[in-house]
């Protein structure tokens, strides 16, 4: 693990160099280009708004627009690391076969850059939250469940990555599996539809999803959400934070092995 925070370092240049390429490819031959990253979540917040009051979801709870939005927006986060690290390691074959460096560093650029994208995009929604006067909970924890998320998407990418090189349809049961994942996660409905099917003395069980936790977490500091955060978030920070290290262990075993592959 310290022989790859060295290399990491010593490689820094690199890193940056492919974060900046997988900004500009994300928005490559677009007449917008990276304005993007702000517009798309103003234009989320208008069609949830129209939607949102067509179908009456805020009668039951008048902050439902912004408890959708949030939610929305730390998914796609996620969804969007997902969906690009199916071809960080074999949209570089070239790379890998001719060039010796840490490969660690294709999936690591990859999730930088989203989260680049991810914090401009929490910029927006900071502004529209201010708009409406919605009262904040603490700030402080912010950078705590970003760097958590953050954790889970690069130890899913690492995983996902790799496995895309050994087993093609990876793609295919990633589909599935992302559409479980988000029905499974409290977006459109608060926590309290899951606890409630279980009993108290395992409510812990709903959290072995990190990104319940998560959510909950973003809402809590966005939206001042008591009832979304509690100690129980803790353990979907847990399970983030194994998932990066299950994935950073078996990127190293498979990496020797990756070249040969493709």
């Amino acid at each position: 693990m310290s022989s790859l925070v060295r290399d990491l370092y010593r490689r820094r240049e690199l890193l940056l160099i492919l974060v900046n390429r997988n900004l500009k490819i994300r928005y490559k031959n677009s007449a917008l280009g990276f304005f993007w990253s702000l517009l798309t979540p103003v234009l989320l917040i208008v069609i949830y708004g129209v939607f949102a009051h067509i179908l009456k979801f805020n009668k039951s709870r008048p902050d439902y627009l912004q408890f959708l939005i949030i939610g929305i927006v730390v998914w796609q986060f996620l969804a969007m690391c997902l969906n690009d690290s199916l071809g960080v390691i074999l949209g570089n074959a070239n790379l890998i076969k001719k060039t010796s460096f840490p490969r660690f560093i294709l999936p690591l650029s990859m999730v930088l850059a989203n989260l680049i994208n991810f914090m401009l995009t929490l910029v927006v929604l900071g502004g529209y939250l201010v708009g409406i006067h919605m009262t904040f909970g603490n700030i402080a924890i912010l950078p705590l469940v970003m760097l958590t998320q953050s954790a889970l998407c690069l130890g899913m990418s690492l995983i996902l990555s790799t496995a895309n090189v050994f087993f093609r349809d990876t793609e295919h049961i990633l589909g599935v599996f992302v559409l479980a994942w988000f029905f499974l996660t409290p977006i459109f409905y608060p926590i309290e539809h899951q606890l409630a099917l279980l009993p108290p003395r395992v409510h812990w069980l709903a959290f072995l999803n990190p990104m319940t936790g998560i959510v909950c977490g973003y809402r809590s500091v966005l939206m001042s959400d008591s009832v979304e955060f509690g100690p129980l978030t803790l353990v979907s920070c847990g399970v983030s934070w194994l998932i990066m290290v299950i994935g950073m262990f078996f990127f190293q075993y498979v990496e020797p092995r990756l070249a040969d592959e493709m």
